[in-house]
């Protein structure tokens, strides 16, 4: 049965045993040393953040945060309240970006940014002053590539997404922000310029203090963590006095010859916009299972004939099979797989599946995610070596704090994700080991850095 053979070859090709992942780990935990030792020494780029203090729990006073990472930014605003009352209160609104402004001018959209920032600070702060004359301070969160020079400065590297402001490539985006921010006339100074992985990190580790790594399974996929500054070679120039600095891995570029790649990665990656690059991005993260599932459905299609006469059209069509899609058809607990019969109907224009057919297809998903499940774990099993926390060495409690819709919302592969960690550190280790959903770090994560960064806190 052609349709047997395409399935068994899908489940030999994604095959993930324990031994393979340890090495993935391995090669991780290499890739960030060689990152680490010198600029371009690695494809995980391992880049500075210039963040050298996390919060600790003890701020206190008023900050807001800005988070752009996609067609939608949000602000917010946070009290901290010290020890006893971490964040009093929070308020934000998430705003959706005209999408002309998408691909005009960066004044334009840093104009729009900080007008609607201005509107937010106006409506908050009715009839409340900021005491003692003290500017704002604004975390911004902003999940492109930049190259940084400093905590509050960085250059935009290229866009990705939806965006293409050709103009604003090459500038520092904190000062654009904070040009716009004057022109509305907004007293506001923007304290850190992190990503949504810091950003996690932050907000984790503002609770508690055993956090070392913030990590982001969603559309994409990228890591923070903590390293000792001593332990980073390509640093020039002073020490930080925390004798810490966040790295900002950049890790969705990792490769090793250990990744089981199969022939419907090779084909995704080579009509994708950036080939060669992104891999382990490619293999994990939530743009991509659902694509890599529609492959494997449309050669299915084309070698048997358990869909019968079908159009092809949707079946043809990059992207149209979403992860969300294929986490409700992996999720199907009715007998009958209603909802797998459904999803086909409605998203692919494939009616009148067998039972036998629709059970194919839970398998298929399930070997693709348990695949980028397990590979993510493997990366994170990479991180708690390099930091000898994989339990070999240090026996102290460490915490790894996860955001992004791919961890949140798709169950099993955030349950396989967390067994395969227990497996590869083994049952001794794993006990020292936690990782936990972190909810939005990349909004409240920027406006508690903002807080570790201000100019006004009291030196300790």
């Amino acid at each position: 049965m052609a349709e047997q053979q395409v399935v068994a070859d899908l489940r030999e090709n994604c095959a993930t045993p324990a031994s393979l992942l340890r090495d993935v780990a391995a090669a991780m935990a290499d890739e960030m040393c060689a990152g680490l030792e010198k600029e371009g020494g690695s494809r995980v780029k391992m880049l500075l953040s210039y963040v050298d203090k996390l919060p600790t729990g003890r701020e206190e006073g008023l900050f807001y945060g800005l988070d752009l990472g996609g067609t939608n930014f949000r602000v917010l605003k946070v009290q901290l309240g010290g020890n006893d009352k971490h964040v009093i209160s929070r308020e934000s609104r998430e705003l959706a970006i005209p999408p002309h402004l998408m691909s005009g001018s960066s004044s334009e959209l840093f104009g729009f940014i900080a007008s609607e920032l201005a509107k937010f600070v106006a409506d908050e702060e009715q009839g409340t002053s900021l005491s003692n004359g003290k500017t704002r301070e604004l975390g911004f969160t902003f999940s492109f590539p930049v190259r940084q020079r400093s905590v509050a400065s960085g250059t935009l590297v290229k866009w990705t997404k939806a965006f293409s402001i050709e103009d604003a490539v090459g500038k520092d985006v904190v000062a654009e922000l904070q040009t716009a921010m004057q022109k509305q006339g907004l007293d506001m100074h923007v304290a850190a310029l992190i990503n949504d992985a810091v950003g996690t990190l932050a907000g984790a580790r503002y609770y508690d203090e055993d956090v070392v790594a913030g990590v982001i399974f969603g559309t994409g996929t990228n890591a923070a963590y903590v390293e000792k500054a001593n332990a980073i070679p390509k640093w020039e120039g002073e020490l930080p006095n925390s004798g810490e600095m966040v790295i900002n891995m950049e890790w969705g570029n990792f490769y090793s010859c250990h990744l089981p790649v199969t022939e419907y990665d090779q084909s995704l990656d080579n009509e994708s916009l950036n080939p060669g690059e992104q891999i382990y991005e490619k293999l994990t993260s939530g743009m991509y299972l659902g694509e890599i599932v529609r492959r494997v459905l449309l050669k299915l299609s084309l070698q048997s004939s358990i869909f019968g006469e079908i159009d092809r059209t949707k079946l043809k069509t990059h992207f149209h099979l979403r992860t969300p899609h294929i986490s409700a058809m992996h999720h199907d607990n009715t007998p009958d797989l209603k909802i797998v019969e459904e999803k086909l109907k409605e998203i692919l224009e494939i009616a009148g599946t067998s039972l036998e057919t629709r059970k194919m297809l839970v398998e298929i998903c399930d070997i693709v995610t348990r695949r980028a499940a397990r590979l993510a774990a493997a990366g994170l099993a990479g991180i708690l070596k390099k930091l000898g926390r994989d339990g070999s060495v240090d026996k102290r409690r460490s915490v790894i704090a996860i955001d992004g819709g791919l961890f949140e919302h798709y169950a099993k592969f955030s349950k396989c994700l967390e067994a395969t960690l227990i497996e590869l550190l083994g049952e001794e280790s794993s006990k020292f080991v936690v990782v936990k959903h972190a909810d939005d770090g990349s909004g409240i994560g920027a406006a508690l850095i903002a807080a570790s960064q201000s100019q006004y806190r009291n030196v300790e």
